[in-house]
């Protein structure tokens, strides 16, 4: 049975209204395609660790616009032990996670060189500022120091003072020359911009981590 309610068809309905939902949904799908393409902001913090000093930097990132937000030091030299330091360290980073909420870490990856001692508290010093981002679930990669200056200068050889140069002339603006280890930790995070979708190490493209990873990848290195 029909209701009391006579349905109108379309040729009954005024030109007018027709006309003013068809322009209303045009303006919805134009307020649609703006809201999508509307950039999102990346905060980048880069870390160069260190026993003796450490650098941090934060960037923004919003399509291709770079901008500094912050950089500096923390000073370790005096403090009284090496567990001092990992201390002082995880609190830092802490502190800049929780003021900057930085989307991803970017940290420059420990050198090899002869000391052995000197590896093992550079990597501890590494390791504590890792776990300090991953207690905050905060993506973390790692890079080595030659690709940083590679990709910041073109020179993956190149000195602190010229990285420094690069990066004054990328944020438009002069840099605190005593504070290269600093500018160190930005090219570190301006690295990561460049190569965003990088997953390891770089130079080494497998998706395996661990020690698991190290023994298929690099067999004739292992003594027996």
């Amino acid at each position: 049975m029909e209701s009391g309610h006579d349905l109108k068809t379309a040729h009954q309905i005024p030109k007018t209204i027709i006309i003013f939902t068809q322009l209303r949904a045009c303006n919805l799908l134009i307020m649609v395609g703006q809201e999508s393409t509307k950039l999102q902001e990346k905060i980048i913090l880069g870390v160069d660790p260190g026993t003796r000093v450490m650098g941090y930097g934060l960037i923004s990132v919003v399509g291709s616009q770079l901008t500094l937000v912050q950089y500096g030091v923390l000073r370790l030299e005096k403090l009284p032990s090496h567990e001092a330091k990992l201390k002082r360290i995880f609190e830092r980073i802490t502190q800049l996670i929780d003021e900057y909420l930085p989307d991803e870490m970017a940290i420059e990856a420990p050198f090899y060189g002869e000391n052995v001692q000197s590896m093992l508290k550079l990597g501890r010093a590494q390791g504590v500022a890792m776990a300090s981002a991953l207690a905050r679930e905060i993506p973390i990669v790692e890079y080595l120091p030659k690709k940083v200056k590679q990709s910041v200068t073109g020179n993956g050889n190149a000195s602190k003072e010229q990285v420094a140069y690069m990066l004054e002339n990328l944020f438009k603006q002069p840099l605190e020359k005593m504070f290269l280890d600093a500018t160190d930790a930005l090219a570190v995070a301006v690295c990561h911009h460049m190569h965003a979708k990088t997953k390891a190490l770089t130079g080494n493209q497998s998706k395996k981590k661990g020690w698991d990873a190290f023994v298929s990848e690099n067999p004739n290195r292992l003594k027996t």
